[in-house]
């Protein structure tokens, strides 16, 4: 299947628009958010030490996110070019109790992540005396209430500037007068330690506070790292403590253990799942992060399938044809014509386009269509 059609019926290629999603890795010093961040992105960029502070700037990397269905689509397609999508990670230094007062220069750390979409909260669930906690034991709950007052702290820090200026300006700026009350009820969530995501605010309230890019309104995943011997267990006490904690704040928690994954960076393909399989692992457990940090960006996987190459594109989910055709190529959404759709099971169960369009699955949709994940598509667009 072409990527893009004109109505002539001549093949466009795109010019591989990406969309920048990103997440970012959050926890106090020495829970393995630098160990997780390599293995990650399998680099050696983040130095991982037993020391508060080892990490000073900010490390990015990008992450390709697994999707089994590519292959599948490449056999069919038969084309040996598969490209995935990805999404950024940004790995900063472990916060400490008084980040946002400038406490181990947390408050240029909290400034870091202001710009990511959502947030990976790495939480020690593991007890190794070898392995200093900087506030001196285990306790993942208080753990995760130190960085989530931390978060809440800047965040009303920005909110408070806003709110000053919006109170000077708002007989000359009717605009910034109307967030005013948004403002007021965010701070008011803040005085009960409640991060701005659990307030339930209306479309029009989170519009309100866009420019503010509250760290607390952005999704969080809690990670649980545990030790090796906790995988086949299925966690432990500190991970199902967390767990428990997710619940009652809307949130989940995973399990991944930063030594497992750091060893299996090392082993060639055939190693690795030998040594995977003695865990018990269906999966590398970074697999399941970056799947799981996908889901929590509210991501959804379309793609487009030829002899040149079976491609994954990245949308945010409710997107409609058109506006996911730009992330190709803006003239696509420009130009839109319609979009021919097979849903991915029915692709694979109708051996592609072809058979797709003999039994009547290759469906033609205009404009409101709403794309779903898995769907192969072909853009007809004037030029």
């Amino acid at each position: 299947m072409p990527l893009a059609t004109a109505p002539d019926g001549i093949c466009s290629r795109p010019c591989g628009a990406l969309m920048g999603f990103n997440c970012g890795i959050v926890g106090l010093p020495n829970v393995g958010k630098s160990t997780i961040f390599n293995a990650l992105t399998q680099t050696q960029a983040a130095q991982a030490a037993n020391y508060p502070f080892c990490t000073i700037e900010p490390n990015t990397g990008m992450v390709t996110v697994p999707d089994a269905r590519l292959w599948v689509l490449k056999d069919i397609a038969k084309t040996s070019v598969v490209i995935p999508t990805r999404i950024e990670l940004v790995d900063i230094a472990g916060l400490v109790k008084g980040a946002a007062a400038g406490e181990g220069k947390g408050n240029a750390f909290l400034s870091a992540i202001k710009g990511v979409d959502a947030i990976l909260h790495v939480v020690r669930c593991f007890d190794d005396p070898e392995v200093i906690h900087v506030d001196g034991s285990v306790d993942p709950v208080r753990d995760i209430e130190v960085i989530d007052l931390e978060l809440i702290l800047k965040d009303e820090e920005t909110v408070k500037a806003k709110l000053d200026r919006a109170a000077k300006k708002k007989t000359l700026d009717k605009e910034l007068a109307a967030c005013i009350p948004t403002l007021e009820k965010v701070l008011a969530g803040f005085t009960r330690l409640q991060p701005a995501r659990a307030l339930d605010l209306s479309d029009e309230e989170k519009h309100h506070i866009a420019d503010c890019q509250l760290i607390t309104a952005k999704p969080m995943l809690f990670v649980c790292n545990i030790l090796e011997g906790d995988i086949r267990a299925g966690g432990n006490h500190h991970s199902r403590a967390v767990a428990a904690h997710a619940a009652t704040v809307g949130s989940r928690a995973i399990l991944i253990s930063g030594k497992i994954e750091e060893e299996l960076c090392q082993l060639p393909a055939d190693e690795k799942r030998s040594f995977m399989d003695d865990l018990g692992m269906a999966q590398p457990g970074v697999d399941s992060l970056v799947r799981a940090g996908y889901e929590l960006l509210g991501l959804a996987t379309y793609f487009t399938a030829g002899v040149k190459e079976v491609r994954a594109w990245q949308i945010e989910k409710g997107w409609k044809a058109p506006r996911a055709a730009a992330v190709i190529h803006t003239d696509f959404e420009k130009g839109f014509i319609r979009a021919e759709v097979a849903s991915y099971d029915d692709y694979v169960a109708f051996k592609g386009e072809k058979g797709c369009k003999e039994v009547g699955k290759l469906r033609a949709e205009g404009k409101d269509y709403l794309v779903q994940d898995g769907d192969v598509m072909h853009f007809l667009f004037a030029k």
